[in-house]
């Protein structure tokens, strides 16, 4: 099964504080920019494994703080910057969104994610078990801080799910479970037709609307079916260090490879030789939420993840890692990102030499 990743990093200066960072996007194929000013984007090939996404990642990474320390800058591997975001939106369509969503829009501004791409094979077995996998979200949460404010162990789902505004609530939230990808298409258009109608309200012409925007992205859930490439995205996790990211692909990349011969039926939790076995969706929903504010220092949680055969003990979510505290200042935050930044450069080090034993070992 190939893979594909993309992960979102802030840039700031020498001080900490969020900068412009698109032009570092110039030296590397696989960097992109994304809608405001202070945010870059890491996107990988289709990689047949977790061993591959980490190579394609050392690559980019590499490259990008290379550049970032030539002109005093460094990424930040945080799913929030701690504090408020005030970078300005940097493409045509982040304008739209801006005049479609509103105020609505401040909560994406302020959160950086983690999207895997799984080549589609029985998409309704993906859909269903990437949906029931939500909570794994707990293993790689890297910001409690959202707009100075502690909010949750991740505080950028807690956002995007509880503070976009409920008229976005169809566009933001897990979808429940689906027997019929043609369902989950349908429901996807409907969503595009009313995203439509509301632009329009707004002021929005039909020519700008088709031009940035199709079904396919009109929703920002935490799982999307992807007919283009062909793919199914999980985008539940927070932006965090790659070593994180390949341990949790190698952990869940497994578990989805096998939907292609085993059914994902309701029950109790857990992986039989015969079926996966996923929650009823209302506890689906409470498990999420729990991750969302609790992580893994829930029980319920981390009993929950080691059902799906997960090692949540090697697991040390940055979230974690932060100063106890019900708020976060300025001059704090900027040092919290300037340490986070430091940590991933020294990640992305550490995966190098590994992969570089690895490549010894594998040539002798």
């Amino acid at each position: 099964m190939q893979l594909g990743v993309e992960m979102e990093f802030w840039v700031v200066d020498e001080n900490g504080a969020l900068c412009a960072g698109h032009d570092l996007i110039e030296h590397h194929d696989l960097a992109v920019p994304e809608f405001v000013e202070s945010l870059v984007e890491v996107v990988t090939p289709p990689r047949g494994s977790p061993a591959g996404i980490a190579e394609s990642l050392v690559d980019v990474l590499d490259t990008l703080l290379t550049h970032a320390r030539e002109t005093d800058r460094h990424l930040v591997p945080l799913g929030t910057p701690l504090t408020v975001c005030d970078s300005p939106v940097a493409s045509d369509r982040g304008d739209l969104l801006e005049r479609i969503y509103g105020d609505g829009l401040a909560v994406a501004r302020n959160c950086a994610g983690t999207h895997v791409h799984f080549e589609q094979g029985n998409v309704a077995r993906q859909l269903n078990l990437l949906t029931a996998l939500d909570p794994a979200l707990a293993l790689v949460a890297s910001s409690p801080f959202y707009e100075g404010e502690r909010l949750a162990n991740s505080s950028r789902a807690y956002a995007y799910r509880y503070r976009a505004g409920h008229e976005f609530g169809e566009y933001r939230d897990l979808w429940a479970y689906t027997d019929d990808p043609e369902e989950w298409e349908r429901r996807l258009q409907w969503c595009y037709e009313d995203l439509r109608t509301m632009a329009s309200n707004r002021g929005v012409s039909a020519e700008e609307f088709a031009a940035h925007f199709d079904p396919e992205d009109v929703v920002t859930t935490p799982v999307r079916l992807r007919r283009e490439t062909p793919t199914v995205e999980w985008r539940s996790p927070d932006t965090t260090l790659p070593s994180h990211v390949v341990a949790l692909l190698e952990d869940l990349a497994p578990l989805v490879a096998r939907t292609a011969d085993l059914p994902v039926t309701v029950g109790a939790p857990g992986v039989t030789n015969d079926e996966i076995r996923v929650p009823e969706y209302a506890e689906l929903q409470q498990l999420s939420s729990t991750a969302i504010e609790r992580g893994l220092d829930s029980p319920f949680v981390w009993k929950y993840l080691e059902a799906f055969d997960v090692d949540t003990t090697r697991y040390h979510p940055l979230s974690g890692q932060f100063y106890a505290g019900d708020t976060i200042a300025a001059d704090r935050a900027r040092r919290v990102r300037l340490e986070a930044a430091r940590l991933l450069e020294r990640d992305v080090d550490a995966l190098h030499t590994a992969l570089d034993r690895r490549a010894a070992f594998d040539s002798a």
